[in-house]
């Protein structure tokens, strides 16, 4: 079988593999065009298939040795590192997709986790405030729930209660010291 006939892009690209630049002019011009295409066939997107066909310039100007004119024409050559590399370049892209959607998927179930897990916290936070202030006495009761939870002042709980304002203020400190205890908060 006699070997198949070289085109002058053919001829070029093995002049390239000395590493000769001027021939690779040619080159470039006559098989870009086909890596695009080819790249864009696949990849649908221009921007992608740009980069993709300066991968495959580089590639095809840095392995020049490897083309063999008995085997395909440099069109085919390049058109096949060009498909070869969009693939990749898809296959590449839906990993991210996939990764970076697995990601998502967990940072939302951590998050989804966490809520539920900070309304038990809180939950059980409230019933052990609870529990701790039925632990003081109707006084002290009474000056901490108007302070704290009625956002009165000092003045204001002594008025209400009908007690002295240092008496109020050393009900309020005892109560809330027996909270802290109650509650095991640490001092810090």
């Amino acid at each position: 079988m006699p070997p198949p006939e070289t085109t002058p892009v053919d001829d070029a690209l093995v002049a390239c593999v000395d590493g000769d630049a001027a021939a690779f002019g040619p080159v470039y011009d006559a098989l870009a065009p086909v890596a695009y295409g080819t790249s864009l066939g696949v990849l649908r997107d221009p921007d992608h298939a740009a980069e993709v066909t300066q991968e495959v310039m580089v590639e095809v100007w840095q392995t020049a040795a490897r083309f063999d004119p008995a085997r395909a024409s440099a069109r085919t050559w390049v058109a096949t590192l060009a498909r070869r590399r969009a693939v990749d370049r898809v296959r590449s892209e839906q990993s991210r997709r996939d990764r970076d959607q697995r990601d998502l998927d967990a940072t939302r179930a951590a998050s989804e986790h966490d809520v539920v897990a900070e309304d038990v916290e809180r939950r059980l936070e409230g019933a052990a405030v609870r529990r701790c202030l039925d632990s003081l006495t109707t006084t002290q009761r009474e000056a901490v729930v108007d302070a704290y939870y009625g956002g009165r002042t000092y003045r204001e709980v002594a008025d209400k209660l009908g007690a002295a304002l240092p008496t109020v203020k050393t009900r309020i400190r005892d109560g809330l010291i027996r909270l802290r205890d109650c509650l095991g908060v640490n001092r810090g």
